[in-house]
This record gives C-alpha cells, sequence and structure tokens, in this order.
C-alpha cells in the first residue's frame, strides 16, 4: 500500500534507514556469518511443527505455527532461503543503482527511502559497489501475522567489501560486518506471494 509522506520526511527515513543498512558497522558478533544459520525444520504440508527444531526459539517456532495456520503455504525454511538472496539482492541492486532490481523486492515507502539515498549519489557522481565475502548467515527471528499481513523478521549477519568510486579521485574500498533485523511483508490471501522489505533495524551484537 503507497504510503504518501512529505518530501522532508521521505529525506529523514531515507537517512535513517540507509545509515541503518550500512553502518551498523565495525561490531564483533557472537554468531559468525559463515556458520550455519539455525532454520525451523519444515513441516509436512499443511501441519504445523509440533516442536521445535534444535536450535530454535520456541516462541518463534509457536509463532510459525500461527503463521501456518493462516497460511498453510508457509514454508520457514524456503522462506529464510528467500530472504537470503533478497538481502544479497537488495544490497548489491542499492549500491550499484539498480532501481528495477529493488523495486519488486521493497515497499512503496522502503523504495521511496531507497531512490533518494541513489539519487543523492547519481547527484555526487559517485559509484558503488558492494560484494559478500561469504554467504551471509539468515536466522528466521519472527513470523506472524498482523492486520491481514503476514510479518516475518529475519537477523542477517554479513561480511562485505564496498568499493566507492567519486567522480574524481581515487577509489576508496571499505570491508565491514554487518547485523541487521529485515522486516519483510506480504498480504494474506494476495495473488502475489512474494515478500517485501518493509523495515531495517540494526541487531544486537
Amino acid at each position: 500500500m503507497p504510503v504518501q509522506f512529505q518530501i522532508v520526511v521521505f529525506a529523514i527515513a531515507a537517512a535513517v534507514l540507509l545509515f541503518m543498512l550500512y553502518n551498523v558497522l565495525g561490531k564483533k558478533v557472537g554468531r559468525q556469518p559463515q556458520e550455519d544459520a539455525r532454520l525451523p525444520q519444515s513441516a509436512p504440508a499443511g501441519q504445523a511443527p509440533a516442536v521445535a527444531a534444535p536450535g530454535v526459539d520456541p516462541v518463534v517456532a509457536a509463532a510459525v505455527a500461527g503463521l501456518k495456520a493462516r497460511d498453510p503455504a508457509f514454508d520457514p525454511v524456503r522462506f529464510v532461503e528467500g530472504a537470503r538472496q533478497a538481502y544479497e539482492t537488495i544490497v548489491r541492486g542499492y549500491a550499484s543503482g539498480d532501481r528495477e532490481a529493488l523495486r519488486p523486492l521493497l515497499t512503496p515507502a522502503v523504495m521511496t527511502s531507497f531512490e533518494a539515498g541513489i539519487a543523492a549519489r547519481e547527484a555526487r557522481g559517485d559509484r558503488e559497489q558492494a560484494e559478500f565475502l561469504h554467504p551471509p548467515r539468515a536466522d528466521l527471528e519472527l513470523a506472524t501475522v498482523k492486520d491481514e499481513r503476514a510479518v516475518a523478521k529475519v537477523r542477517f549477519l554479513a561480511e562485505m567489501r564496498s568499493t566507492v568510486t567519486p567522480a574524481e579521485g581515487e577509489a576508496s574500498t571499505d570491508e565491514r560486518r554487518t547485523a541487521e533485523v529485515w522486516t519483510f511483508e506480504r498480504a494474506l490471501g494476495a495473488a502475489d506471494p512474494n515478500w517485501a522489505l518493509a523495515r531495517v533495524e540494526p541487531a544486537n551484537a
């Protein structure tokens, strides 16, 4: 659902969101990106998992069961893998300014914020490239239903290399570790089964 904001609010939102996306950095986090993520185990079609899988928070497992009651097709393992792919695509897409790659993966409000950041970079004449040093780690932290929308939060840990080439001058490269929680949403019963990024928050180290 498109949300209308004033230009100044968009600018503030863009600054906050992009700060979270690229500057929750320089921290040692307890779980490393290259470690195996703890994922809920898939249950037979139409059945919710009776108990939490090893290493999965029982509260998360119960929330997944609640979502599956409303959306039996929800598979937490497939969802987390899809979220990981979306995460990589979004990070790279923002860095390269690929609006077409970003648009189907973001809610309208987030897309507007990202476009503001891309436009500001283009106005400076800067070019950016992002690459992952290891496959990012993804952990499902919440899966629930709110106001007829499925809502899922995924905690991502990643090690990245970012190269910025200004309009004039030499390129600079920065290697960073990020820890963030991304919130994805989709309308229950909608013909479009895809999830969209609705929020980015810094994760606790």
